[in-house]
């Protein structure tokens, strides 16, 4: 079985980009965001699921899901984004299992946002945390989704805390500065993990 790391780091830290780096150096990459976006595809059961949970308030007249609206429900109640997560964490671990057994490269990365919050560590060998100073992450997230700083604050504080991240991490990349300085970081977390997968052959 292929040696797997989970990925992970708290909103706008930039685990997108550290799992590029990643794949350009020939790890193979499942995403559970885009699996998420999978599992509610339309004909997916899990779009199924969300529609009878939460009706047709957080449907497009085109039969797709509206991720935004569906956004400010569950971000607005914390029960309605415990039963949505009820709903599709299953499908969605399910089918980043399925997706990591087919990968044949030197190891893998599952990244997974709320590895912490919702106990993906058992199903990997090594988490790698991705960080930076809360301040770094508000105004990346406020710069990328065009919000206040009350809104991002809400959305950093639906996660995980910094300090639970780190205490569940096996190695941590310093997003916090330079590109290169996160580029370095990675090249030599790739090296120990090539080492690493060739032990469990």
């Amino acid at each position: 079985m292929t040696y797997r790391v989970g990925l992970t780091g708290g909103i706008a830290s930039g685990k997108t980009a550290v799992a590029d780096i990643f794949a350009s150096l020939g790890a193979g990459v499942v995403d559970t965001d885009r699996v998420a976006r999978d599992v509610v595809a339309p004909g997916q059961p899990g779009l199924e699921a969300v529609r009878r949970e939460f009706g047709e308030g957080v449907m497009r007249a085109s039969g797709e899901l509206d991720r935004r609206a569906l956004r400010e429900v569950v971000f607005a109640d914390p029960a309605a984004r415990r039963q949505l997560e009820s709903l599709l964490h299953p499908l969605i671990r399910a089918r980043t299992l399925e997706a990591l057994e087919q990968l044949r490269t030197p190891y893998a990365v599952a990244v997974v946002p709320l590895l912490v919050e919702t106990g993906f560590g058992e199903w990997v060998d090594r988490v790698a945390v991705v960080d930076c100073p809360r301040e770094i992450q508000l105004e990346r997230l406020m710069n990328r989704d065009g919000i206040d700083l009350d809104r991002a604050e809400s959305m950093l504080s639906a996660q995980a805390g910094r300090q639970a991240r780190l205490a569940a991490a096996d190695d941590v990349i310093d997003n916090g500065g330079s590109r290169e300085s996160t580029r370095r970081q990675a090249r030599r977390l790739h090296a120990l993990y090539r080492r690493l997968s060739e032990r469990v052959v």
